[in-house]
């Protein structure tokens, strides 16, 4: 699994959408911090 590729997957899914970090964190019940490491390939869920 490519987790660089899946960050821009993310980030553009949630940009299309005019969402921030921070509202898309809302809508999934995460801290804002958790999308940024996604977005950035730090970290993903398993």
């Amino acid at each position: 699994m490519d987790q660089e590729k899946i960050g821009k997957f993310i980030a553009s899914s949630r940009k299309e959408k005019k969402l921030t970090q921070e509202e898309l964190a809302e809508k999934l019940n995460i801290t804002k911090n958790a999308v940024s490491k996604w977005e950035r390939g730090v970290s993903l869920i398993k």
